[in-house]
């Protein structure tokens, strides 16, 4: 494969204990896993940042860890997208704003991830909703994950293609109503996230359970040929593996790195 565009591929996530023996050597201290991840791949996605407001210093210091080497996309925090308050929207995302400013003037702010649940029906509210966000947003790279496949028609992509908001393409269990895998880019970034297919474990699972799942060699072929076709459509890739669990989304985000790029 040789890609018409750059296709930048990590993990959601490095700062796992589990990963220490299968990615990092034994013995590893938490403070040297960014150090060692930046040694593996070009770009990161921040899941902390769902969890808690990102705050100025931390993403100084891991700008500096990374020693400019890295690029970040950063998930939006969830009172943005799981746990909305109409009281308190404004201030949530002028507040995540001010957050990863830092990223953003050192030029290493790959996009924002606005990763919204399945409860997030395609209703007028929602849509709405949406695009009160995104307006307050801004002037920052956005990229939309639906987890309900009733987003995924024509309307949506030509809306999101209006506002240049990338749509995120999935690899995760063939169960009905979630998203199947799509080749649509409606933004000049392409962004790409690997779930992993543990259709057994998706709905009454955990955050481990759910994405404890391995790639082989033929499922990673398949997106070969998505991944040309998008690019031709795009002028940067994004391609994150969320199947985490003892470091099986590392795994994968290097051998698909190897079939990319054979040597």
């Amino acid at each position: 494969m040789t890609p018409k565009c750059d296709i930048l591929i990590g993990t959601s996530g490095y700062s796992y204990r589990d990963w220490v023996g299968p990615i990092y050597p034994e013995g590893t201290p938490q403070s040297e896993y960014l150090r060692l991840y930046t040694q593996m791949f070009p770009t990161v996605e921040l899941n902390f940042s769902f969890y808690r407001q990102p705050e100025p210093a931390m993403l100084e210091r891991m700008l500096q860890t990374s020693q400019g080497k890295l690029g970040f996309a950063v998930k939006a925090f969830r009172e943005m997208t799981h746990e909305v308050s109409p009281d308190r929207f404004q201030a949530v995302a002028d507040q995540f704003r001010h957050g990863i400013r830092p990223l953003e003037q050192a030029g290493k702010l790959e996009a924002v991830l606005l990763q919204f649940p399945y409860s997030f029906h395609y209703t007028r509210d929602n849509r709405e909703y949406l695009a009160r966000l995104t307006d307050r947003l801004a002037g920052l790279p956005l990229a939309v994950e639906f987890r309900n496949s009733e987003w995924f028609h024509r309307r949506v992509f030509d809306g999101l293609r209006k506002f240049n908001l990338s749509l995120v393409s999935v690899d995760e269990p063939r169960l009905p109503k979630l998203p199947p895998p799509v080749e649509e880019v409606t933004a000049p970034l392409a962004y790409v996230r690997m779930h992993g297919r543990n259709a057994e474990k998706w709905w009454d699972g955990d955050n481990q359970s759910r994405y404890d799942y391995l790639y082989n060699d033929d499922e990673l072929h398949e997106w070969l040929g998505r991944l040309a076709a998008m690019a031709e459509k795009a002028s940067r890739m994004l391609v994150f593996f969320n199947n985490h669990w003892r470091g099986q989304a590392a795994q994968n985000a290097k051998r698909l790195m190897e079939m990319i790029n054979p040597s």
